[in-house]
């Protein structure tokens, strides 16, 4: 989220001239309700925050702070939505407070109270706001005063005034009424990235479940099933039940092989024994065209980051697999620095895109959601190159793969 600190070519208002145009008009405006607005912001700020600081070895004097700065905050909207109609200043909004649902803290009671309480007393946007109306009742004065006398008495130089005025207006609407560039950014970088992760996560358990409900659940319910025949069997007719326990076998394989096949896209056993290497060279053996792998790390990553360099390869294998055409691919892996770096590239058809529909819209809203970066260059013709960079964290002790 980014705040413009400056007029773009179509909101910049030209120069002050001696005739009195729109702008001009729109500025004097502005400067005229500077007195009745910033008497209400004082005294709405007086009112609000001496009164809650006072209170606060009561019960009520901190709910009373947070709920005047949440306030404070819709009178800062207000403002910036003036200056934007009047002054042409076009500053975006704040994050929204990070403060838990009115229906989250009624399910966690206490705890999800003192959550929105310590949320609105260290909101920085709600006391930049009250900042901003405190010191704003002598600017008020001062400008409605100005242009007042300036109206009646210099009419002529009454623009270069107004844009004077309203200039130092400008600025303090900046610097105390626009977000923090990038703490606002990143706050919101990372709520989108919580979201992602969430989303993601409540994915992989849908699958999981579809896959054992559709999967071994009902080969096991059968095998339970026919197991259950074949003992009724067992006096009355001995080889229709040996048949039976038969076909009970080839069941148990069957779903064995299915488990074994959920327990690998979970997590596979010889990613978590043996590392990226070996993890990528069996996910390699199972694509349908020839993959030369080729990773160059002197130690392993963290699990999770290996674990995403992991599934994020997978996908490009399979992609490859069913999509590209290719004859052949390749994989690299390297570090630099602070960052893996993943290269997945094959000398298919190409065109492939992040909205194919292909599942890359969805690795790059995962790498994104860690901090990684998806780079697709996929020309009509091939060759299609993904590189993938993921942070590079440290592996704690005791977890080595052995």
């Amino acid at each position: 989220m980014t705040a413009r600190n400056s007029f773009t070519d179509d909101d910049r208002p030209p120069p002050a001239r001696l005739a009195l145009d729109r702008y001009t008009w729109k500025e004097i405006a502005h400067l005229l309700a500077n007195l009745p607005v910033s008497i209400a912001g004082f005294v709405y700020v007086v009112f609000v925050v001496p009164t809650g600081v006072a209170l606060s070895v009561t019960v009520i004097g901190l709910p009373w702070l947070a709920g005047g700065l949440a306030g404070a905050r819709l009178l800062g909207k207000a403002e910036r939505a003036r200056a934007r109609a009047l002054l042409g200043v076009r500053i975006d909004e704040p994050s929204p407070l990070r403060g838990r649902s009115r229906d989250e803290r009624r399910a966690r009671g206490t705890e999800g109270f003192f959550s929105w309480l310590w949320t609105g007393l260290k909101d920085p946007v709600g006391w930049r706001t009250a900042l901003y109306e405190f010191i704003r009742l002598p600017w008020g004065i001062l400008t409605f005063t100005i242009t007042t006398v300036s109206f009646f008495l210099l009419w002529p130089v009454l623009p270069h005034i107004a844009r004077g005025l309203t200039n130092a207006d400008r600025a303090m609407v900046r610097g105390l009424l626009s977000p923090s560039d990038e703490l606002e950014s990143r706050i919101a970088e990372l709520e989108s990235d919580r979201g992602v992760v969430v989303d993601t996560a409540a994915a992989d358990l849908r699958r999981i479940e579809r896959d054992l409900h559709d999967g071994a659940q009902a080969r096991l319910v059968a095998l339970a099933m026919g197991l259950g025949l074949a003992k009724e069997k067992l006096l009355a007719d001995p080889e229709a039940a040996a048949s039976m326990v038969d076909e009970a076998h080839g069941e148990v394989k069957l779903a064995l092989q299915e488990l074994r096949d959920l327990a690998r896209g979970i997590h596979p056993a010889v990613l978590t024994d043996r590392g990226l290497d070996a993890a990528l060279s069996s996910v390699a053996s199972r694509c349908t065209v020839p993959v030369k792998v080729d990773v160059e790390l002197d130690e392993r990553p963290a699990a999770a980051i290996e674990g995403i360099a992991y599934f994020t390869v997978s996908e490009l294998l399979q992609n490859v697999s069913k999509h590209s055409g290719a004859r052949m691919a390749g994989v690299e892996v390297w570090r630099t620095k602070d960052r893996l770096l993943i290269q997945v590239q094959d000398d298919g058809r190409g065109g492939a895109r992040l909205d194919g529909g292909s599942g890359m819209s969805g690795l790059a809203e995962r790498l994104g959601a860690v901090d990684g970066l998806f780079v697709l260059d996929s020309p009509v013709g091939g060759p299609t190159v993904v590189t993938a960079e993921l942070p590079w964290r440290e592996r704690e002790r005791g977890r080595e793969g052995s």
